[in-house]
């Protein structure tokens, strides 16, 4: 036991750390190739927050393991909204934007009771991750051209969004964003602009990239493993060590970056951190983990876990919306209904309780 611990805490050491390079790289080798930050900030940087879940979520999906799959991602929203805002709430108030209700905030919900939607026939199915996978798509791609499309707007963001998808607009952006982006790689090799040193740091960057996709890898790889043997010799089932274990794991980085922002008044930041976060674990890792592989969803999840998602997500709208600010008294809310939810949660899914 003591050495399948040590295994797990190297696997979760190796994909936490393998995504900071992942992210520090990967950003990098795009801007010396002429990407903007804004446009670094939206997706590499997005989908590195997310890479933990991503990595053990895919690796537990190959594995056939349903319930680390959708513990870890739902038990990750859980954590980010009730853990981790709970925290920085709690350290200090946090002030708050319309445009996070509106945009970001809305699409959350609306991310989360379309996940609960498609699950009540039991099962997330490889259609239902390619529409995940779309709006994840469509959903970056608004972001980037948001300041082009909203500069006098006066309609809600939220409703722009569906519209943006529902018209593939997204399709057609995104190809004149790759046109436009092959042309300029082009220019700017024809030019020569990098000069030696440039040269030398940017195969640094590909190393240090590769080398973190390893990491990332073969830490989930043992991760989720030695998560599987947990769950079996504890005799508990796969959603409960999902949520807990994995969930808080994969989460604990996130948890350090927000503490460490709060503390030097930047909570506002963790907060736009976690809410796209909680968009991209939906959209993005079950949209991946289920195109690997179809999911099959417990009634438990269907409606337990899932419900309270959307109910700490409602929550969370309404701190926002009160008064633009996240206060420390709700912040204590948040961590009471976090510990709440775990007590409930093991005696639901213990087995000597036969709840």
């Amino acid at each position: 036991m003591i050495e399948n611990f040590i295994i797990f805490l190297v696997g979760l050491t190796l994909l936490v750390k393998g995504s900071d390079f992942f992210v520090e790289s990967s950003s990098s080798i795009a801007e010396k190739l002429g990407v903007s930050k804004f446009v670094i900030g939206l997706t590499i940087v997005s989908v590195g927050t997310s890479l933990p879940e991503l990595a053990s979520s895919t690796t537990a999906s190959l594995n056939q393991a349903n319930g680390i799959v959708i513990g870890n991602i739902l038990g990750s929203n859980i954590a980010n909204i009730c853990l981790i805002v709970g925290c920085a709430a709690l350290i200090s108030s946090i002030k708050t934007e319309t445009q996070m209700l509106k945009r970001d905030g809305y699409i959350m919900l609306f991310a989360t009771l379309l996940f609960f939607i498609l699950s009540l026939n039991n099962t997330i199915s490889r259609i239902d991750s390619l529409i995940f996978l779309l709006l994840y798509t469509a959903y970056i791609i608004f972001l980037i051209d948001e300041a082009r499309m909203h500069l006098s707007m006066k309609d809600s963001y939220f409703k722009e969004f569906i519209s943006y998808f529902v018209k593939f607009k997204y399709l057609q952006s995104l190809k004149e964003k790759v046109d436009n982006g092959f042309n300029n790689f082009t220019d700017k090799s024809t030019d020569n602009k990098l000069d030696l040193k440039d040269n030398y740091t940017l195969v640094k960057d590909i190393l240090i990239l590769v080398i973190s996709i390893g990491a990332v890898v073969i830490g989930a790889r043992y991760f989720i493993g030695e998560s599987i043997f947990f769950a079996q010799v504890l005799n508990v089932p796969d959603t409960l060590v999902g949520i807990s274990l994995v969930a808080v794991g994969t989460s604990l980085p996130e948890l350090m970056v927000t503490i460490s922002s709060a503390k030097k008044g930047y909570g506002h930041i963790a907060l736009g951190n976690v809410i796209g976060s909680n968009i991209t674990n939906i959209f993005l890792v079950f949209g991946v983990s289920g195109l690997l592989l179809p999911l099959d969803i417990t009634q438990k999840d269907i409606f337990f876990i899932t419900p309270f998602v959307v109910f700490v997500s409602l929550l969370l709208l309404l701190f926002i919306w009160t008064h633009w600010e996240l206060k420390r008294l709700e912040g204590i809310i948040l961590l009471i209904i976090y510990g709440m939810f775990m007590y409930v949660l093991f005696n639901l899914y213990n087995p000597m309780v036969g709840i």
